[in-house]
């Protein structure tokens, strides 16, 4: 795994000379990874939808979203599975599904807030795909949550100090991702941007990717 000052240094650099061809060529950079799924893991509102798809698009992707997916195989929200069945039934149907998904080739992923807690689906990131964590300050996931009304966790009477014992309980676990790109208030193409940059940057010094970018 690449260290977070490499990271973070590769994010704020941009795509390295070298590998400029590859930023521009998404056949090039989508070969690259090969049969791998990029998995984008981090809190709710840190942009995981809308970047996955901007990204699956950019590389020829296909882009899945695990929420998604869990409420197609229930035939119910997510709300309505944690109220009927409560958080634990519902991470195990979520560990499954994300399974499912990183078995069946490769693609974007978009997973839930909670689901890279699980050690289990870590592990299958690991072997099967490249795990992306999307960081975003408090004030921008509080900004972002307060459209919707479907987070089931946060159906509280402080929601922002619920974000805030989320990010004490997440963030030391979303750190183990393979990159770390800031999805702060900032385009979400430009976001795209730099995740291309950082997983450019990852595949060139990743020995599984046998790649020279």
């Amino acid at each position: 795994m690449t260290s977070d000052g490499d990271i973070h240094d590769a994010t704020r650099r941009g795509a390295p000379a070298e590998g400029a061809k590859a930023a521009s060529d998404p056949a090039l950079l989508s070969a690259a990874v090969g049969r791998r799924a990029i998995a984008l893991v981090g809190m709710m509102g840190s942009g995981k939808t809308s970047i996955g798809k901007r990204l699956a698009a950019r590389l020829g992707l296909p882009f899945v979203d695990s929420d998604s997916e869990i409420e197609t195989a229930a035939g119910m929200t997510i709300t309505e599975i944690f109220d009927r069945h409560g958080e634990a039934y519902f991470r195990e149907g979520e560990r499954r599904v994300i399974a499912r998904l990183l078995g069946e080739g490769p693609c974007v992923l978009a997973t839930g807030g909670g689901s890279f807690m699980d050690a289990r689906t870590r592990e299958a990131i690991a072997e099967t795909g490249i795990s992306v964590w999307l960081r975003a300050d408090p004030a921008t996931l509080l900004q972002r949550i307060a459209r919707r009304n479907n987070r089931p966790l946060l159906r509280t009477a402080d929601p922002a100090a619920q974000v805030m014992r989320l990010l004490a309980q997440r963030e030391p676990i979303y750190s183990r991702a393979d990159l770390i790109v800031d999805s702060s208030d900032r385009p979400h193409d430009e976001v795209v941007g730099a995740l291309i940059a950082s997983l450019i940057a990852h595949l060139r010094t990743d020995p599984p990717a046998r790649v020279s970018l």
